[in-house]
């Protein structure tokens, strides 16, 4: 996610829907936010509160930020109706078979003018390891569907979301996967595979300039997750706007 475009404020009631590891929870712990990691994989969100208690004890965070974690179903959240500021649904709607139902919980828990970003596997790139590997996509829990940006976009505008702008990334870790397909995705010892994964680890740890230039190029191209920023129409008579003012950001 691109943080200028999708602007979080200290204070800011913030949902990470589908948490996993919680990468998205921790930065927006860090910017301040009041933030809810929500997953229904139990060992996941072990971790992740975990890692806020050491975020806390190392000083990483704001001393008014919060952070909890919160098991559950994406299809029945437990939370009152408008009641976040801002949610980040990464990398969760393509295992869900009934999307349209997790895509009505989110509108719903969301305040008039609050803020909605969306990621999910591009379809060029999903399209590729789905030819190559079944086991990638018939794997318990794995991905039930193959999006296309406009699909997700009309879903999400069909039941009241305003879209904003998008954008590609992690074009590096694509061939990755294409690499973990064709050798069988269950395979970590590799040679080819564990070479490109030590790759990765270098790049997400030093973030040299040429990788970072070779990731913006292949972005538009191969980026293997596409990220799509929507806004829950703001109350009658507030001059709130998020879906336009992210489309102006970008």
């Amino acid at each position: 996610m691109d943080f200028q475009r999708f602007r979080i404020a200290p204070g800011d009631r913030v949902l990470d829907m589908g948490c996993g590891a919680g990468r998205h929870a921790f930065e927006l712990y860090r910017r301040g936010a009041h933030v809810v990691a929500f997953d229904q994989d139990a060992g996941e969100l072990s971790g992740v509160e975990k890692m806020f208690g050491a975020m806390r004890l190392e000083g990483e965070v704001p001393a008014e930020a919060s952070a909890e974690t919160v098991q559950g179903d994406a299809l029945d959240l437990p939370f009152p109706d408008d009641h976040f500021d801002a949610i980040v649904a990464s990398e969760v709607l393509e295992h869900i078979p009934d999307d349209m139902r997790a895509m009505r919980e989110l509108l719903r828990v969301l305040k008039p003018g609050g803020k909605l970003a969306v990621t999910v596997p591009s379809w060029l790139p999903e399209r590729v390891c789905w030819a190559l590997s079944e086991d990638y996509h018939t794997a318990p829990g794995g991905h039930v569907r193959i999006y296309t940006r406009a699909e997700l976009e009309a879903k999400l505008k069909s039941i009241g979301f305003r879209v904003g702008g998008h954008h590609h990334a992690h074009g590096l870790h694509a061939p990755y996967w294409w690499i973990k397909c064709a050798v069988g995705v269950n395979d970590d010892a590799n040679p080819l595979a564990k070479a490109y994964h030590r790759l990765l680890v270098w790049d997400i740890m030093k973030r040299p300039r040429a990788t970072r230039l070779a990731e913006r190029a292949l972005n538009p191209l191969i980026g293997k997750s596409v990220v799509v920023y929507f806004a829950k129409p703001a109350a009658p008579g507030t001059a709130a706007d998020p879906a336009r003012e992210t489309a102006d950001a970008g």
